[in-house]
C-alpha cells in the first residue's frame, strides 16, 4: 500500500486529489495540510511513501516543505502539484529533490500515475515542464558547474550521458555494450557522487554541466 500526504492551501483541490488518490486499491491518504509546516510535521509523523505538495502555500509553502521532508524523511518522494508553469518554480522544485512535477489542470489518472511512479523509485515531469527544463539549458554550462562531473570516471561520465537523454538502466546496457546490473551500479554511484536523490536531479546536473545540450546526441 502507497502511503500519501497532500497538502494544498485550497481545501477543495485538497480534498479532491486525497478522494481520487483513496479510491485505489493500492494507495492511502494518511494525512492531509494546508500548509508548507503542517505538512512536514505530518510526514515526520506518519513517514509516508509520497508527499504531494502544492507549491505556493502561505507561511512556509512547498518548496521550503520539500527540502525539509527530503532532510528528515529521504525515502519519502515528492510530488510538486500547481497551477504555475514558471521556470523559476519548475527548478527550485526539482532542486529541492521533488521527484515529480504536475500542473493542476493534470488530469485525475496523471495525478495517480505520479504517485506510482515516484513510489517506484522513478520521477515524473509534465511534457511541457520537461520541454522547460531542456529550454532553459540550451544556452550553455554556467561558469562553475562543469566541476560537478570531474569526479565522474569516463564509463560513468557516458552513462550519465544516457541517464540525461533519458535512457532506463536496460536501454542504456544496450547503448553501451554493458549488462543492466551494471548500468544500475553505475547509475547509483553517479548519483552518490553528484550528491543528487534521483535521475531527474542528475540529468538536470548534466544540463547545467554542458554535458548534454537540447538537440545533441
Amino acid at each position: 500500500m502507497i502511503r500519501v500526504i497532500v497538502a494544498d492551501d485550497q481545501a477543495v483541490v485538497r480534498a479532491g486529489i486525497a478522494a481520487i488518490l483513496d479510491a485505489e486499491p493500492d494507495m492511502t491518504v494518511v494525512g492531509q495540510a494546508a500548509d508548507g509546516e503542517a505538512a512536514a510535521a505530518i510526514a515526520a509523523s506518519t513517514a509516508p511513501d509520497v508527499a504531494i505538495l502544492d507549491v505556493r502555500m502561505p507561511g512556509t509553502d512547498g518548496l521550503a516543505a520539500a527540502e525539509l521532508i527530503g532532510r528528515r524523511q529521504p525515502a519519502t518522494r515528492i510530488v510538486m502539484l500547481t497551477t504555475f508553469g514558471l521556470d523559476e518554480y519548475v527548478f527550485a522544485a526539482l532542486r529541492a529533490g521533488a521527484a515529480g512535477f504536475l500542473l493542476k489542470d493534470a488530469e485525475a489518472a496523471k495525478v495517480v500515475e505520479a504517485v506510482r511512479v515516484v513510489a517506484a523509485g522513478e520521477a515524473i515531469l509534465d511534457p511541457g515542464v520537461t520541454r522547460r527544463l531542456i529550454d532553459r539549458f540550451a544556452t550553455g554550462p554556467g561558469p562553475a558547474d562543469a566541476e560537478r562531473l570531474r569526479g565522474l570516471t569516463t564509463r560513468e561520465t557516458q552513462v550519465l550521458h544516457q541517464v540525461a537523454r533519458g535512457l532506463s538502466n536496460a536501454e542504456i546496457a544496450a547503448a553501451l555494450g554493458i549488462s543492466t546490473s551494471t548500468a544500475k551500479d553505475h547509475v547509483a554511484v553517479i548519483l552518490s557522487k553528484l550528491g543528487v536523490r534521483d535521475r531527474v536531479q542528475a540529468t538536470i546536473a548534466a544540463y547545467e554541466a554542458g554535458l548534454i545540450r537540447p538537440g545533441i546526441r
